[in-house]
């Protein structure tokens, strides 16, 4: 069940729903406000707006890359699985 949430982002208070835990929406807000913070910092004179785009792109990316080395490590886990099995029942036979 989701319940609603008062966040602050950019200055601008939001109401949200959610169905994660209030600490897991503290957190999320406490995220996005530091990647908007070192945006912010890296590249002066910026409208909010874009200061948002860039750090969508940053989180975007990092999520990516993630989302790509997971799939990998996952399918190599699925390798050492089908060898073991494959070991195994050489043994057995």
């Amino acid at each position: 069940m989701s319940t609603s949430h008062r966040i602050r982002v950019l200055g601008k208070d939001i109401q949200v729903r959610s169905s994660a835990s209030p600490e897991t929406v503290r957190e999320v807000e406490d995220f996005v406000n530091g990647k908007l913070a070192e945006v912010s910092a890296a590249v002066k004179n910026c409208d909010s707006q874009t200061v948002a785009i860039l750090a969508l792109m940053n989180i975007a990316e990092a999520y990516l890359s993630q989302a790509r080395e997971s799939a990998v490590s996952r399918q190599a886990g699925r390798e050492r699985v089908s060898r073991l099995l494959e070991m195994i029942g050489s043994r057995l036979t």
